[in-house]
């Protein structure tokens, strides 16, 4: 992968309460690193020698969105265009459920058009990443 050329963004709505807005990219932060772990550069040491272990290699925008924009920006990012990117959605639906095996059942059971999104990463093509959130604001 050629970090010059990729981007990394999160999408939360910005409406949710700051300790859901933390998680929310919490979550998507670290399955998008199993994801595409050659973004993490390797361990580093200080100059006392010790050790601190590699951080992505590129910075990550957390953008403003809302329950509207990232239902919109999903629906686009299933579009053959954007087949290309790795995307991680994270739903109320998912953030509501105990255990992965009771995430797992309701995903099954739910249709897309039902799950309202509070937080989108996207990652891949700068040039496509930008045409998707290039507009946004960031989150503050």
């Amino acid at each position: 992968m050629n970090v010059e050329n990729e981007k990394f963004v999160i999408v939360v709505d910005e409406n949710l309460p700051l300790g859901i807005i933390a998680n929310t990219a919490a979550i998507l932060g670290i399955t998008m690193g199993m994801k595409i772990p050659d973004v993490v550069g390797n361990d580093v040491l200080d100059l006392e020698g010790n050790p601190h272990l590699g951080i992505i290699q590129f910075p990550v925008p957390i953008l403003k969105g809302n329950t509207e924009i990232l239902k919109t920006l999903r629906k686009k990012l299933f579009e053959p265009q954007f087949s290309e990117l790795t995307v991680v959605d994270f739903s109320d639906l998912a953030q509501g459920c105990k255990t992965y095996d009771e995430f797992i059942g309701k995903m099954a059971n739910t249709s897309e058009f039902k799950l309202n999104y509070i937080g989108i990463a996207i990652c891949g093509n700068k040039k496509q990443v930008n045409k998707l959130t290039g507009s946004m604001p960031l989150l503050r």
